[in-house]
């Protein structure tokens, strides 16, 4: 039997033709390679997050470089922009302090914010209204952390005093139930005015075997630390915290958590958020270290253990009351 293929029609196309058939062959395939991408290979909002960065350029870009680092290829890291929040307003942003925190959150109440570099005090409250949406990992230590170093350096001490403004006194009451557990007796000196303070001040090193200083600007700050340090040294006392900075300063220790771990646990809190959408509490890193000022440590005879051996004591203390408080 005689084929039915009809030779006119199915003859080989000429060149010409056969690279304009090849052209539109790519063409289709490209098309169709898109349209039937499986969904999880479009890009969406959980694959990237914002970074809304501080006033100090140089933390910024650290805090990209371990963020990128801790996060990974699958999250890319976007600079946030004033106004975005009106377009997408489900991706997550991280936040660099709290100025970067209330930019982004007086721009639109319903984005998903993660804080970093920002204190229990000021994050507790929008968390605990957010119902997952805002979380943060806290930076300044704790201070219930910054007694128990203290307590280390000193064996000897049982006493702890702490000053505070009447509008501060609450940022000590969590940790005045808790120190009688250590063994420690604390008492808050309220300091009533500028002119109170030293007066307040000497009251306090007379009874606290050390300061321990809070994150309160109005007590702690670059226009009287060096005279709260000097008349607690002059008295043979010292003052533990309130930041490492104040280390620096004069102050003879004080707790701190590395950069590299606040990355890596804001890292497991977007990929929390990824999971579920929602984001977990507030928390400190497990991880800390120790800054200590030998100089003053010298100067009051004080001998000091190694860094080590002082965060594994006070990590070692802090887990056995909790694990005694959990039975």
């Amino acid at each position: 039997m005689k084929s039915t293929y009809n030779t006119k029609v199915g003859k080989e196309p000429s060149g010409h033709a056969r690279r304009a058939l090849g052209g539109a062959v790519l063409t289709l395939l490209a098309v169709l390679s898109v349209s039937f991408q499986p969904a999880y290979a479009q890009p969406t909002s959980a694959s990237q997050v914002y970074l809304v960065g501080s006033e100090n350029s140089a933390l910024n870009r650290r805090m990209l470089t371990l963020l990128e680092e801790a996060l990974g290829s699958a999250v890319n890291i976007r600079s946030f922009d004033s106004g975005q929040t009106s377009q997408d307003n489900t991706t997550p942003v991280i936040a660099l302090g709290p100025k970067a925190f209330s930019r982004v959150r007086q721009e639109n109440r319903h984005v998903p914010i993660l804080a970093l570099l920002v204190d229990q005090s000021f994050i507790d409250g929008y968390a605990e209204r957010s119902e997952g949406s805002v979380s943060g990992i806290l930076y300044n230590p704790p201070l219930i952390r910054q007694a128990i170093a203290g307590q280390v350096i000193l064996p000897h001490a049982t006493r702890v005093a702490m000053l505070a403004r009447p509008e501060t006194v609450e940022l000590y009451d969590p940790l005045l139930d808790k120190l009688p557990t250590y063994g420690l007796q604390a008492r808050v000196f309220v300091v009533g005015s500028d002119n109170d303070l030293i007066p307040t001040l000497i009251h306090a090193l007379d009874y606290g075997d050390f300061i321990l200083a809070a994150p309160d600007s109005g007590i702690y700050n670059p226009r009287t630390i060096k005279h709260i340090l000097l008349t607690a040294y002059r008295r043979n006392r010292i003052v533990i915290g309130p930041s490492q900075a104040y280390v620096k300063a004069g102050s003879l220790a004080s707790t701190y958590t590395p950069l590299t771990e606040i990355a890596k646990l804001a890292a497991e809190y977007i990929e929390q958020y990824r999971l579920d959408g929602q984001f977990p509490p507030p928390a400190y890193p497990n991880v800390f270290r120790i800054e200590l000022n030998g100089q003053v440590a010298r100067s009051l005879n004080i001998p000091l253990p190694d860094r080590e051996e002082i965060v594994e004591s006070v990590s070692e203390r802090l887990a056995g009351s909790k694990e005694v408080s959990d039975d």
